[in-house]
């Protein structure tokens, strides 16, 4: 049995498939990169069991896990006039030509190298496709992006919740079993209260009986002890 991993590019989960191959190697992780518009088609159609997606989707019958946001950045040309800036904003940008944008975005930042226009993209996706001929220069007012974890509802178990606990950082100790062992710790602490109740009570019903029979052993020897004083007194009166 393996976990099924997709993410989209401009995501690095490297250090997840480490972690995870340390905490569980009896489940090897299969983890492919997917195009954006096929984002949740594995995932869907049981194919997947996990997927890093950008934001927005259609999130029904999934759980959605947001994860970091990713700034905006411009892809230019290297020789633009405002290839040397340290931010700008979209007016800067509004009177120049845009690259016609592509399904993927490598063809997108080669139409951006051809001098076609610049183009707008995911911090992440312009540097996994950085080119020494374009520069990505962050775009201060267009809107962030955000990569969440999903996976469907129906396949909500503890190997999923340990693989959503390596995402978040949680350690071994802190995950679903580390909970599992301290609700165990506590059934056994309930257990031992119950044993512990019943011997108080089991103690305290002898200690009732012990306490009625000396109370009735006493009547009984004082009334053998009346008897006998009273023969005695009776006989001293004849």
């Amino acid at each position: 049995m393996s976990l099924r991993l997709r993410y989209v590019a401009g995501v690095s989960p490297a250090k997840w498939l480490r972690a995870w191959a340390d905490r569980r190697p009896d489940v090897p992780l299969e983890a492919v990169r997917v195009d954006e518009a096929a984002q949740l088609a594995d995932v869907r159609s049981d194919g997947a069991d996990l997927a890093f997606v950008r934001l927005p989707v259609d999130d029904e019958g999934l759980h959605v896990i947001p994860l970091w946001e990713e700034i905006a950045v411009a892809v230019l040309p290297k020789d633009h006039a405002f290839a040397e800036a340290e931010g700008l904003a979209l007016a800067d940008l509004a009177d120049e030509a845009r690259a016609p944008e592509q399904a993927d975005p490598a063809m997108t930042v080669e139409l951006v190298a051809a001098g076609t226009g610049w183009a707008i993209l995911p911090h992440g996706v312009a540097r996994l496709h950085h080119r020494r001929d374009v520069v990505a220069i962050p775009v201060t007012d267009a809107p962030a992006t955000r990569i969440a974890l999903v996976w469907r509802v129906e396949r909500d178990d503890d190997d999923i919740q340990e693989f959503v606990g390596v995402v978040r950082g949680r350690t071994a100790r802190s995950s679903r079993s580390g909970r599992a062992d301290a609700a165990a710790g506590d059934a056994e602490a309930r257990a031992d209260r119950r044993s512990g109740s019943e011997r108080n009570a089991r103690g305290a019903g002898g200690d009732a009986g012990r306490a009625a029979r000396g109370k009735h052993g006493g009547g009984a020897r004082g009334s053998r002890r009346a008897g006998a004083q009273g023969r005695r007194k009776g006989g001293k009166r004849r």
